[in-house]
């Protein structure tokens, strides 16, 4: 009998040295260098990745417009590669023509907002006491609103900037779509690992295209929405936070927060009376409700069925790496390690941990379940 239980003994002995400190360690030592690496090589990641959910948009729009036919013939697919390019160019032309003719505007206005709202809030703080308003005004001196606005446009400068080798990776992309399909089955020999593989990357497809297709619907209804407010009550750069609306709606819970608040605040700050302040508050946070609760939820379904916790997790932690492109990333590289881990057998506990029910999506269709469809 002793002989016999030996090897389990040995094997339990084995199982508990394979996680022991040293695996721990080295777990540990790895993700600090990922860590460190994808802060350091921000510059290069950033473009690339931002590259990728262009390149993601545009193959949504692609396999949306090669389903338009021409009387009886079906689009082509060079010609719907050229629309979608168009849409997604015309886009982006429109947001930096925006920007950089109001972003100095901006700038040299700052600083009447900041006194405005300092007499403002002083106003209010006096009604709570002398010592209570002495403290605020303490408070106001040392808050320079001037400098952080500047750091914001500075900060913007760079992230447009930034579009441009984003716009350099985009053309080769494309043309790497067609042949990465030979050269992923010459790579993968063994059947099954290829279809494991296809399946992996079908799911990321499918997911990434539908949340970058409708997150990109809802973000232009939302910024059209709440410039359908700030325009007629006359408020100063109602085109800019037009703009901002729709980029911080990419950001989860905060971004939707932000994109009611700073026109609200400028509203506030500009116009005498309190009506255009509430009409933008109202009129902005109603839209915003309604894209976020009714709208966007009955288009995504489930076809993000990640962890509200996880959410602000993954905003958080991408949010300290890259900043403001972390924060519109963070959604995206989370879904990846999602849907890459529930077909990974070893982290597939994780992955059930991280989705909102615990129910991963594996009955993704693949790209003949689509062909078949249309």
């Amino acid at each position: 009998m002793d002989l016999k239980n030996e090897p389990q003994k040995t094997d339990q002995l084995s199982g508990s040295s394979r996680f022991g400190l040293t695996f721990w360690t080295q777990i540990i030592v790895i993700t600090f260098l990922l860590i460190a690496g994808l802060a350091y090589a921000a510059s290069i990641l950033i473009p690339l990745a931002l590259a990728l959910l262009l390149f993601v948009l545009i193959t949504a729009i692609v396999d949306r417009v090669s389903l338009l036919k021409i009387g009886s013939i079906r689009m082509p697919s060079w010609l719907a590669h050229i629309i979608s390019l168009g849409i997604v160019s015309l886009g982006l032309l429109g947001v930096l023509s925006i920007l950089s003719n109001q972003a100095g505007d901006v700038a040299e206005a700052f600083p009447r907002y900041e006194q405005r709202f300092s007499q403002i809030l002083s106003r209010v703080v006096a009604l709570v006491g002398d010592k209570n308003y002495a403290a605020a005004e303490s408070a106001l001196s040392d808050l320079d609103i001037s400098a952080l606005a500047s750091g914001a446009i500075s900060s913007a400068g760079a992230f447009l900037s930034a579009l441009f080798l984003v716009l350099l990776y985009l053309p080769f992309m494309m043309v790497e779509r067609a042949p990465m399909n030979k050269k992923l089955e010459l790579v993968a020999r063994d059947a099954e690992f290829r279809e494991k593989l296809r399946k992996i990357l079908s799911s990321m497809s499918v997911s990434l295209q539908r949340y970058v297709g409708i997150k990109s619907l809802v973000s232009l209804i939302t910024g059209l929405g709440s410039y359908a407010f700030m325009k007629p009550v006359g408020l100063d750069f109602a085109e800019t936070w037009a703009v901002l609306a729709f980029m911080l709606n990419f950001i989860p819970t905060i971004g939707s927060i932000l994109g009611v608040a700073v026109p609200a605040l400028v509203a506030l700050v500009q116009f005498d009376t309190v009506t255009p302040f509430l009409i933008i508050l109202c009129g902005c946070g109603g839209v915003q409700f309604v894209v976020g609760n009714i709208l966007e939820p009955a288009l995504t379904g489930r076809s993000l069925n990640l962890s509200p916790l996880m959410v602000i997790l993954a905003l958080t932690f991408w949010t300290a790496i890259w900043g403001m492109a972390g924060a519109l990333l963070s959604v995206p590289i989370t879904v990846c390690f999602l849907i890459v881990m529930s077909h990974i057998p070893a982290t597939r506990t994780i992955a059930i941990l991280m989705s909102g029910d615990g129910n991963l999506l594996d009955d993704v269709p693949n790209d003949t379940d689509r062909e078949a469809s249309r």
